[in-house]
């Protein structure tokens, strides 16, 4: 069974930092691509951040230059730090990852809001 474990989510200041966490349980992160969507009642689901197993990352213009995506294959996990956070990153932010196959494995999210 494939699973995620999602946490680092919560309500910070603006220009605070957060940092998310998702751990892969019944499948290997090392040898598939990883992404981060967001989603909010005001933002259909968008792409934030994606790595690809050899450690090439992507990210949204809207985040590119304070969010990093990292991966750890001996944690089995992924990270999105994301700094200099403002109010229209407020979003429920979700870990994904796609197999060879094109099967589609995602998290349960995590709410971050950021607000004064």
């Amino acid at each position: 069974q494939v699973y995620f474990v999602e946490s680092g989510g919560g309500l910070v200041q603006p220009g605070r930092s957060l940092r998310l966490s998702c751990v892969a349980h019944g499948i290997r992160f090392s040898t598939h691509p990883m992404a981060y969507y967001r989603e909010s009642p005001e933002i259909p689901r968008e792409l934030v951040a994606r790595i690809d197993e050899n450690g090439h990352s992507t990210y949204a213009d809207s985040v590119r230059g304070r969010f990093s995506i990292s991966r750890d294959g001996y944690k089995n996990s992924v990270f999105l730090e994301m700094n200099n956070l403002n109010p229209q990153d407020t979003a429920n932010y979700t870990c994904q990852l796609t197999t060879l196959a094109g099967t589609q494995y995602w998290g349960q999210g995590t709410q971050v809001t950021v607000s004064s």
